[in-house]
């Protein structure tokens, strides 16, 4: 039997020992003038005013808006977001080892981990983490079929009701939650966590709806980290945002800075950086496939081919997001072995005259220059995301002038971030929005976060994924065998049929790529992801940030 094993022994061991150096070190904070370790690290993001909830599985919580659950709770493995054909590197778990078909994980959990509260982190921590997710639906985000978890001593056998080749990077994030804990919550999926326990470098120590504060454990598994506290600050936009990290306010962060070079790098060349890691996440422009007009596919269809991608990158990303070129929304060339036959070739055209054709065969009118259904109204829709959130509401005003260009009238309507998360994105109270795909190993990820029925829920239900609610059974299905297909000719089967659904339905409207980007500053700390050391995406709203602060260093001077 072929056996896949992710652990390396020497690596790990490696691991240990660079996590265990990084010890000693600070952030600079606003109005610090010394470099080195010692201070306290800013991190920002434009999220605006929050509420506090520490829940590291509730979507919209302070915790996973401002990113620093990921500080107090950790994943099964590390994976490396930047390079995702890397293997991963042990980080919860010592190994997972998973069976020929993909059907089952054996986890080794790593020894001599302690919770914050002193308990010591063992295999029932891990089996509890994931029968959670098993027996309450609105935490299994990855959508994962799990049939059934059992532990064997120190081991955990998770097993699954398909083959999970396409989504083991989703097993790896899980974060794990003490037992101890969380078998007493009532309902973990409405709980807000209000003393967080994790196994992670940092705990909480105060929080207010403007930020929230955590400091280093002296006993974290991993060895001391450098930066001694870290200030998790929520700004009201991006704009508020940037002036915090071009002044040196905020250190850490992420958000769209247009013409970042002259304004956010030139401030301290030598200091400021920003870093976009690549992948096969993409920008979609999520429809409502229940509602009007995007519940007729002639329109979706019409929308798709009038729509200036390359001018959305130039104007809303100050080029900053590689444009889409392939009609199968595949970010290129990252996504080149991946692209079906049929499509090869085949690129994105702004087409007003054949859209137009194409609305007129499907029993559209116009009344002088407005666009009519046929149910005889007039066709309007909302375009709807954040306040503050520049690039995005930049792009979508040049939507609407496209969709000008077919006589729809469309109006772009700025919403409170907190409500974009909580309410509107999930229940699907929307007509259209710019949101992310994720960004894994294959295109899998991004197909099915668009256009999955696996994700499916009914209007007002809160969905994961598939904002849209698309269903198509073809689409399904091929998606469900290429994440169970026993070989590679299997997985390119389904995903022709996969990216054919995706050209003729369009379920969404595929943007631009999204790489994984944010800013940062060495002035007081070295150490960060880079063009030079991508050894994970920069971000520090992701499993990945407990990695980055522990290979952080003290910058010299």
């Amino acid at each position: 039997m072929r056996i896949h094993k992710h652990v390396a022994a020497a690596a790990a061991a490696a691991a240990i020992a660079l996590l265990a150096t990084a010890c000693g070190g600070g952030g600079g904070g606003e109005g610090t003038t010394e470099t080195g370790g010692g201070q306290t690290l800013t991190v920002g993001m434009p999220n605006g005013v929050q509420t506090e909830n520490h829940s590291p599985f509730a979507t919209g919580s302070s915790a996973l808006s401002l990113g620093y659950a990921f500080t107090i709770y950790e994943p099964l493995m590390m994976r490396n977001q930047a390079r995702p054909s890397e293997e991963p590197e042990p980080w919860l778990a010592e190994s997972v080892v998973w069976n020929e078909d993909f059907t089952e994980a054996v986890i080794t959990p790593r020894a001599g981990v302690t919770w914050s509260d002193g308990e010591e982190f063992t295999a029932d921590d891990v089996a509890f983490s994931i029968q959670l997710r098993k027996d309450f639906d609105a935490l299994n985000a990855a959508a994962l079929p799990y049939d059934t978890v059992e532990t064997d001593g120190t081991t955990v056998t998770v097993t699954f009701t398909a083959g999970q080749f396409v989504n083991q990077s989703k097993l790896y994030d899980l974060v794990m939650v003490p037992e101890h804990i969380w078998a007493d919550v009532e309902d973990p999926t409405t709980d807000t966590n209000p003393d967080p326990v994790g196994t992670g470098p940092y705990t909480l120590e105060s929080w207010t709806p403007q930020a929230a504060t955590v400091v280093a454990r002296d006993d974290y598994w991993g060895g001391e980290p450098a930066v001694p506290e870290i200030r998790y600050s929520s700004y009201n936009d991006n704009n508020a945002l940037t002036t915090a990290l071009t002044t040196g306010e905020a250190q850490w962060g992420w958000t769209f800075i247009a013409d970042y070079e002259n304004v956010y790098i030139a401030q301290d060349p030598e200091h400021y950086h920003q870093y976009a890691a690549g992948g096969l996440g993409i920008d979609v422009l999520y429809l409502n496939n229940e509602t009007k007009p995007f519940d007729d596919k002639a329109f979706r269809q019409a929308l798709n081919m009038v729509i200036d991608r390359q001018e959305l990158v130039d104007v809303a990303t100050s080029g900053v997001n590689p444009p889409l070129t392939s009609v199968t929304g595949l970010p290129l060339p990252a996504g080149e072995e991946f692209l079906s036959p049929e499509y090869a070739g085949q690129e994105y055209e702004v087409d007003v005259e054949g859209a137009r054709a194409l609305l007129e065969d499907a029993g559209y009118t116009w009344e002088g220059e407005k666009l009519v259904d046929p149910d005889g109204e007039e066709v309007t829709f909302e375009l709807v995301n954040p306040a503050g959130w520049n690039d995005y509401l930049t792009a979508l005003d040049l939507i609407k002038n496209s969709a000008a260009e077919l006589g729809a009238t469309a109006t772009v309507n700025p919403v409170n971030q907190d409500g974009w998360f909580a309410d509107v994105i999930p229940g699907g109270d929307f007509q259209a929005t710019l949101h992310w795909t994720d960004g894994g190993a294959t295109p899998w990820d991004m197909y099915s976060d668009i256009m999955d029925g696996a994700h499916y829920k009914k209007l007002g239900e809160p969905a994961t994924w598939n904002f849209g609610r698309f269903q198509n059974d073809d689409a399904t299905k091929a998606l469900a065998d290429y994440a169970a297909a026993p070989d590679e000719a299997a997985r390119a089967a389904a995903l022709e049929t996969v990216q054919k659904v995706f050209v003729e339905e369009v379920p969404g409207i595929a943007i631009w790529t999204r790489p994984a980007t944010a800013q940062y500053s060495t002035q007081n700390y070295v150490g960060w992801p880079s063009e030079e050391d991508p050894y994970n995406q920069p971000q520090p709203t992701g499993v990945q940030a407990a990695q980055i602060l522990m290979n952080l260093e003290p910058a010299e001077g």
